[in-house]
């Protein structure tokens, strides 16, 4: 089995076909995903999906290039997180390559969130782009150790997922492994241990080959398994059972559905 630990499924092109999205995810022996919250205005739809939906997760957060949005309180993220199915805090992060000038509010943004991590004792959801020296010197600055996370979508060095995952961090593959041009990740995708890793679509984005340039969705997740156990000389099987299980360890608050 496996699990998507990051997608949007709540996003348009995805939403209006989730009977589909179900049953293309039984059918790849995809279990559960993780519906990761951008702004503070969709939060309840995904909220929402999380009730609905036994397989599915949330989270509640603010992506680090939504510049002119809501911007939520550590106090008002964490009681949004008591909710036995938002599982993390996030997305949240740096991102230095889509946005230029002045990007304090953005730092002071993702120290709000680490707080409140710490606050509701949930694990972060990491987006650093272009940023990495920044995002790991807050993540220690803040102690953002103490609950850990995923590094989401991870396209850094060996280094810096060595770096993250001395500070209790997990390192998520998504599609971008399974791309031609992406040496240098699929070398960092046989160094990572396997008990620190998982897999990921970021759906509807980054869709995995044979379907790049489509829209992708949590089932595809499967080929990103696919692709690490080819890198690795393993069985498939065991890349969905470590990273099942890794998923469970960093999310006790999932295990009542499993």
């Amino acid at each position: 089995m496996f699990i998507d630990s990051h997608c949007h499924i709540n996003f348009p092109g995805l939403v209006e076909r989730l009977p589909s999205l179900f049953e293309a995810m039984s059918e790849n022996q995809v279990s559960h995903a993780l519906c990761v919250s951008v702004d503070m205005p969709s939060f309840a739809e995904i909220r929402n999906l999380a009730e609905r939906y036994r397989n599915v997760f949330a989270s509640v957060g603010v992506h680090p290039d939504y510049e002119d949005t809501e911007e939520p309180s550590a106090d008002q993220l964490a009681a949004l997180a008591s909710h036995p199915k938002v599982i993390a805090i996030g997305e949240t992060g740096l991102d230095y390559f889509r946005l230029t000038g002045d990007l304090e509010w953005q730092r002071e943004r993702f120290r709000t969130h680490i707080r409140a991590a710490l606050m509701a004792s949930r694990p972060l959801i990491i987006h650093t782009r272009a940023a990495a020296a920044d995002t790991l010197r807050i993540m220690r600055e803040e102690g953002a150790e103490r609950v850990g996370g995923i590094m989401h979508c991870f396209t850094e060095s060996a280094e810096v997922a060595e770096q993250a995952m001395a500070l209790n961090f997990y390192i998520s593959f998504s599609g971008i492994v399974t791309f031609k041009k992406a040496q240098e990740l699929k070398e960092v995708a046989r160094l990572v241990p396997l008990e620190r890793m998982l897999i990921e679509t970021d759906s509807p984005y980054l869709a995995p080959m044979p379907h790049r340039g489509q829209t992708n969705e949590p089932a595809y997740v499967r080929h990103v398994a696919e692709e690490i156990a080819r890198l690795r000389g393993i069985s498939v099987e065991e890349v969905g059972e470590a990273t099942t299980r890794n998923f469970f360890e960093l999310f006790p608050a999932a295990r009542s559905w499993r």
